[in-house]
Parts: C-alpha cells; structure tokens; sequence
C-alpha cells in the first residue's frame, strides 16, 4: 500500500497510537482515529481534514463494527489496519491476579485485536482493488516476559500467534499482515520505566527510553510497502534497553 489509502488506527488518543496517527496523516492517509476518549481523540486529529474521529471500544463487539461502519460510510473502504489499543493491565503472577483482571486485560489486548482484524479482513477481501495491511503492535513482552505481568505478556505472546494465522490466512486476498515489537518508548504509558523498572532479579532500575517518532517512521514504513512485500516482525527498542542478555 502506498500513502494515500485509508487507515484505521486504535488507541489514537496518546502515546505509540497519536504519534503514528499524525505521522499516517502527514504521510497523505486518511485515518480513522479510534479509541474510548473523545477529546484526546480530537487533540490528535486537531484540523487534519483527513481525519475521522470514532470513539470506539475495543471490547465491545458492536463498538468495533460501528467503528468499521464509519468507514466504509465516509471511504468505501479500508487499506490499512494498525491495532495498537492495549493496557499493561493489573500486574501480577499467576497465581496473585484475579480473573476478572485477567479478562480485562486479554479482551483489550487479544480480543480486541481479533474484532478489529475481523472487520478490517472482511472489508479487505470484498473491496475492490482487493486487499490491505493490517500491523498488530505486540511489545518486548511478545518475547521475554517482565516480573508480575502473566496477563500481559500472555496476551502479546497471543497476538504474536493472531499475526501469523492472519498473514497466512491472508494470502489469497492480497492481505498483508505484520507485528512491531517496541520496547521502552518513552509514551504516558511507559512514563514509569525511566524512573525505575523491576528487573528479573528482584531489584528496580531506571532503563533508558526512545523518541517513539522513530515507531511511527517504522509503521509507516511497513505500511507503504507494496503488497507483494511484507515486514512479519519487526523489533525496535531503546538501545541499551536490558532485553538482550541475561537478567
């Protein structure tokens, strides 16, 4: 896909979604800013005229197919999805977080990519010309777990498996389907890391952090590719961020 297509992009109202939201406008898209807070939805569109602002939860089934109602009203049709709306959630072990925070934090982060890819994939393969990108944002945690964060990491470990069915399963249908793992950019939702994390070994630490510009110039990036291409994973992190390694 080249710029100029339509996008719909989740958690649009801060962080890793706002920055890649402005930077797909720039780049000639028209977006679709989806998230649950209106105004912050309306601070990233600010007077972009090829922004579309639907206030959307991610967990609710009939929120996601209004969200993708929206769209094919206003476009016609839908060219790229980035699924970026997620929440670390409660922390926790196994055997200490409860299951309702458990629920909570897979229907944001699993369930609620699945909603959004089910509509975007079925859009896709009827629209005419045939086919889309659709960029699932997974973590570090897609990887290597931290300390007390069972259901987050579970649920990025999931989303690893959502991209690899999707991008398989996309391959008549000229659907394209990609992951970025970001690790430690510094957003409102990583704002603690820089002050001190909990390490492997029990003690806490500050890590160091990223513009997350450098994010939104990868995801668009993956999303100019030609279809024919595809980026399956691709890992951007601090540098000096303690991921690979012991500890």
């Amino acid at each position: 896909m080249t710029a100029g297509g339509v996008g719909v992009v989740t958690g649009a109202g801060s962080g890793i979604g706002r920055v890649v939201s402005r930077a797909l406008l720039d780049d000639g898209y028209r977006v679709a800013l989806a998230g649950r807070r209106e105004g912050a939805l309306r601070e990233t569109a600010g007077d972009h005229p090829s922004a579309l602002v639907v206030p959307t939860d991610v967990t609710d089934p009939g929120s996601v197919a209004a969200l993708f109602g929206a769209v094919r009203e206003r476009w016609g049709r839908v060219d790229l999805l980035f699924n970026n709306a997620g929440t670390f959630g409660a922390p926790g072990s196994v055997d200490t977080i409860s299951v309702d925070d458990w629920r909570r934090t897979v229907d944001t982060n699993l369930t609620g990519a699945f909603l959004c890819a089910h509509h975007a994939v079925a859009m896709m393969k009827e629209q005419r010309p045939q086919g889309g990108r659709i960029i699932n944002n997974g973590s570090i945690s897609a990887h290597s777990p931290r300390p007390a964060s069972v259901a987050y990491t579970a649920t990025k470990h999931a989303v690893t498996g959502l991209t690899k069915s999707i991008s398989l399963d996309g391959r008549p249908y000229r659907i394209a389907c990609g992951q970025i793992d970001i690790g430690n950019a510094a957003t409102e939702m990583t704002g603690g890391i820089a002050q001190g994390a909990t390490q492997a070994d029990g003690t806490r630490a500050p890590e160091p952090t990223f513009d997350p510009a450098h994010v939104a110039d990868a995801v668009v990036y993956m999303a100019n590719l030609p279809l024919d291409t595809n980026v399956l994973f691709l890992t951007i992190t601090a540098t000096a961020m303690p991921f690979v390694g012991r500890g």
